[in-house]
């Protein structure tokens, strides 16, 4: 039972912050995406936990937070100074309530304060926003296919258009060793080689936001006041699952669109830094629920 709540949560919780991931309570994770035709590295190392409280009606109420340390190392000349952008980072504090409204179904809402700020200077209103994810979550475990259901809405204040999107996840397992996962921002097909082998393939959408404390002066009176990265990948990787909780992992593959700009305070394209695709690859340790 309680797990069903906290995947509910953890998984809203993965729609809302915009990068990657998948439900856990603790994760230490370091991602690289190597040097490619637009000479351009990126690099992020992501740390988070989660913690949460059981109240008297059965409902949760459930605090975290999320670190993420990204380098982005741009080898060729850009034409003016990209120290400005050289080192981000982005940080979540998760807030959230779940529950339960029958023996399937929960509740869940979530409000995750960000900050995503290059920290050159002094805290500044646009290194803060602020995400709010609300929906509802079904569980069913004690059947011959079990599957998993989420739908609701996400507003992120950071984005261009502030209009409330809709989630949609459905995770089955359709044979004893194969589940399927459709959603966003991650599919995936997962076969389970034994007891504590896994292979999974995935298509994985990814990005991030961050406000530039030193505005970069590009050609003529173009100021680049932040920087947005998105990307789309398919990626292969292997599992080794300690206990049914606890696991460490590694993962590669390829981008299929990738797309790096700096933008002005209107949120309007004014440089695009990197949009060639490149190899991906990721690792890390995991204490999943």
């Amino acid at each position: 039972m309680k797990q069903a709540l906290l995947f509910g949560f953890l998984f809203f919780l993965m729609i809302s912050s915009g990068f990657s991931q998948t439900p856990d309570i603790f994760r230490l994770e370091y991602t690289i995406l190597p040097e490619n035709k637009a000479d351009v590295q990126l690099s992020r190392v992501k740390l988070l936990a989660n913690l949460p409280f059981t109240l008297k009606d059965s409902s949760n109420i459930i605090v975290g937070a999320e670190y993420n340390r990204i380098v982005y190392d741009v080898q060729r000349d850009l034409g003016f100074e990209n120290e400005g952008f050289n080192l981000l980072h982005v940080v979540d504090v998760n807030l959230a309530y779940v529950h339960k409204y029958n023996s399937e179904w929960r509740f869940i809402g979530v409000l995750t304060p960000r900050l995503a700020s290059t920290l050159t200077n002094p805290l500044e209103n646009g290194d803060f926003s602020v995400n709010v994810t609300a929906g509802g979550f079904r569980d069913r475990r004690n059947i011959d296919k079990p599957s998993r259901l989420v739908l609701g809405v996400t507003y992120n204040s950071s984005v261009s258009i502030r209009v409330p999107l809709p989630i949609v996840y459905y995770e089955k397992q359709f044979h004893p060793k194969w589940t399927y996962v459709v959603g966003v921002p991650k599919t995936a097909m997962r076969m389970k080689i034994k007891e504590k082998n896994t292979l999974q393939l995935e298509f994985i959408l990814d990005g991030y936001f961050v406000n530039l404390q030193n505005n970069v002066l590009l050609s003529g009176t173009d100021l680049g006041s932040s920087i947005s990265s998105s990307a789309a990948l398919v990626t292969f990787g292997y599992q080794y699952n300690f206990n049914k909780a606890m696991s460490v992992y590694a993962y590669a593959g390829h981008t299929l669109f990738q797309s790096s700009v700096l933008k002005d305070d209107d949120r309007n394209d004014v440089f695009t830094l990197n949009d060639e695709s490149s190899f991906y690859f990721r690792t890390g340790f995991r204490i999943g629920i």
